[in-house]
């Protein structure tokens, strides 16, 4: 019976866990549609979501310089610096970079997407089902 309560206390401790995850978009509305899609916990064994947003690409190099992420999402048809260059540069050039999934306009730009190295993509308009079981995914829950 011991055995039973400390997995279930064990399962309660891994799903108490908080993931960090940046959002980089130059649009707001886009950010906050991300944050409603996803929810503060994805998915069945993910962690509860704290949530880090940038606007330009000077706010993605200072939040990777300030913060530890467990995932990234980047936003394909973001304006003058676009999540698919960003994503690029960001897995050649931060060591141990976390996993990006990428939001794209079209499934037409998948191929960009693999380009740029991003481990998930999901197109717009956002499928809540579908961010969020990739999140999860991203993020190791079980």
């Amino acid at each position: 019976m011991s055995d039973l309560v400390r997995s279930q206390d064990a399962a309660v401790a891994q799903v108490k866990d908080t993931a960090k995850i940046m959002i980089y978009s130059d649009d707001r509305a886009t950010r906050a549609e991300v944050r409603t899609a996803v929810g503060r916990r994805p998915g069945k064994g993910a962690p509860t979501i704290e949530w880090f947003e940038a606007a330009t690409e000077f706010g993605v190099t200072d939040l990777l310089e300030q913060e530890n992420f467990d995932l990234l999402i980047f936003d394909g048809e973001a304006a003058k610096v676009g999540g698919m260059g960003l994503a690029k540069q960001v897995k050649d050039e931060v060591e141990g970079c976390p996993p990006v999934l990428l939001l794209i306009a079209r499934p037409q730009d998948e191929w960009l997407g693999r380009w740029s190295l991003a481990e998930e993509m999901t197109t717009f308009p956002i499928n809540p089902r579908d961010i969020q079981q990739k999140v999860t995914k991203l993020l190791g829950a079980k």
